[in-house]
């Protein structure tokens, strides 16, 4: 199996990293100005909170506490989390691409990498049904498949997005330390 980034040149991969970089720092302000408005005493995640609602009685309350105004920012949090996804794995998966290349290509953890390449797809996929299952609820067709879809999808997306995260940070560890000597 193959990154679907090798075909990158370096200056290409650097270039693109920074763009994305730049991306998905916009899109986690955008996406956290919205969730303050979701926050409120009876769900203190915002829309993490609905994400791991798992019972739908639990949704509900959050759902019930929110104003029109909360709710239309979820809604818009739903939109602009369609092309956060896009971006957050487009990133991962090529930091991911690079750090492998440069930290492991002459071992066996580099399968890893690249199966973690392909994970931080998985992710983005996940992220579009757990999405569509919220937009089901924020669009009152309240049925408990939804929280039940809604949060195992994020809790695979998460897994996937932490074992991304935890590669990254070893893997620049290993450059920053040994690389160096």
């Amino acid at each position: 199996m193959n990154s679907p980034f090798q075909r990158l040149t370096v200056s290409s991969e650097k270039t693109t990293l920074k763009i994305l970089l730049i991306a998905v720092i916009v899109f986690i302000g955008v996406m956290r100005f919205l969730d303050t408005n979701l926050k409120n005493e009876l769900n203190k995640s915002g829309i993490v909170g609905l994400e791991l609602a798992k019972d739908l009685s639990k949704a509900k309350l959050i759902i019930n506490s929110w104003d029109t105004h909360a709710k239309i920012a979820a809604g818009m949090s739903m939109g602009f989390d369609f092309l956060f996804l896009i971006t957050y794995a487009l990133f991962i998966g090529l930091l991911i691409h690079r750090l492998n290349k440069v930290a492991w290509e002459n071992s066996k953890i580099y399968s890893l990498g690249i199966l973690l390449v392909w994970g931080t797809f998985l992710a983005a996929f996940f992220d579009v049904i757990e999405n569509m299952a919220l937009i089901k609820l924020l669009l009152g067709d309240l049925n408990q498949q939804w929280s039940t879809t809604a949060y195992y999808f994020a809790v695979a997306k998460f897994s996937l997005l932490l074992l991304s995260l935890v590669f990254i940070l070893i893997s620049a560890l290993k450059l920053l330390l040994f690389k160096r000597k």
